[in-house]
């Protein structure tokens, strides 16, 4: 009776693995799918990207696929004709601009910095502050503790001892084309 015991123990362990293998090897399929979708086709909505999911035989909810576009780090950015993007990280590039201009600044999308305290206020362009904070939060993690965006307005946090001078260089180093 105990050796009966030790192989169905053994065959529900051996079952276990293969099933967590399995949804690991279809998690990981299912990323690769949806950042070859992001690189290849302008996708507004999670409505869009679960239809041409399902079109790629890749059913998942609503809430995996939110789950797997913040595991991807995936940002909505707004478009010049008003409507949203899904973008990866590594394709969300600042704005074209010539010489060493402040290319958002240059380009409108940073309206004003203003201080209260050691608190910074970024003022935006409608719809454009959540990518610019996320911009903020990736390439100032020495001077900003985090951000907090909102539609047009982005409220940044520095780290203890960051001067409202550094933050002010940062923001210029930020969103220059210095990468």
């Amino acid at each position: 009776m105990i050796l009966y015991f030790e192989i169905y123990k053994k065959c529900c362990t051996f079952a276990r693995n293969i099933n967590n293998y399995t949804f690991m090897k279809n998690k990981r399929n299912r990323l690769q799918i949806i950042s070859e979708i992001l690189r290849s086709t302008v996708v507004g909505s999670q409505e869009e990207l679960l239809k041409m999911l399902s079109e790629r035989q890749c059913e998942v909810t609503q809430a995996t696929l939110s789950r797997d576009l913040k595991l991807l780090k995936v940002a909505k950015t707004p478009l010049s004709n008003g409507a949203y993007k899904y973008i990866l990280p590594s394709y969300n590039k600042p704005l074209p601009t010539t010489g060493n201009s402040n290319t958002l600044i240059a380009h409108g999308a940073v309206l004003s910095l203003e201080f209260s305290g050691q608190l910074g206020v970024v003022k935006t362009k409608p719809g454009y502050a959540s990518a610019i904070a996320w911009d903020i939060d990736n390439k100032a993690t020495d001077h900003v503790l985090g951000t907090i965006a909102g539609d047009d307005t982005i409220l940044v946090i520095p780290r203890e001892g960051i001067t409202r001078e550094d933050i002010l260089e940062m923001m210029n180093l930020t969103f220059s084309e210095k990468e």
